[in-house]
């Protein structure tokens, strides 16, 4: 059971850092790909909690598909010059540059609140009403699903920003 935990904690802790690395290179191409090796982190994630219907979709759409079409878009978009790039950067890191911190002190905050995440998989005999195991029995993947909802919200938000100011 200890190096089933700590093989988790290596994947969050890759998990982590692949999303970090994502959204704070610079590179749009290299984003895409930090998008995809994010996702291939997840799925391994979601494989070890035996989540194969799940991982499978995560690794064929969003680590294979997405990120072929994201590539694709890209190489189709014009370069930037060299002072855009250097404006951009400036303003990204002025952005992102408190993110770090804040994943550090979320989590940091979630362990000592010790919130006890079920991570057992629901016996087809306890339950099969998908309500009930969804909201009693699988917690941590709702408030999965909200983080990544709320993520591509905040995502869209930002896009649609940007092309406002230009």
């Amino acid at each position: 059971m200890q190096i089933n935990h700590t093989l988790n904690s290596i994947i969050l802790i890759a998990l982590v850092a692949s999303g970090l690395w994502t959204i704070m290179t610079r590179s749009l191409i290299r984003s895409a790909i930090g998008l995809a090796l994010t996702s291939a982190v997840l799925t391994m994630l979601m494989f070890s909690f035996d989540s194969w219907l799940a991982g499978v979709f995560e690794l064929s759409v969003c680590a294979g598909l997405i990120s072929v079409v994201f590539i694709s878009t890209i190489s189709l978009t014009q370069p930037l010059t060299k002072a855009e790039v250097i404006k951009h950067m400036k303003d990204r890191l002025e952005r992102f540059m408190y993110l770090p911190f804040l994943i550090i002190i979320v989590g940091v905050g979630l362990s000592l609140l010790k919130v006890n995440f079920n991570f057992q998989l629901p016996s087809p005999e306890i339950e099969t009403d998908a309500r009930k195991v969804l909201w009693n029995l699988r917690e941590l993947d709702l408030l999965a699903q909200v983080v990544i909802i709320m993520t591509g919200i905040f995502g869209v938000l930002i896009l649609f920003r940007e092309m406002r100011r230009k």
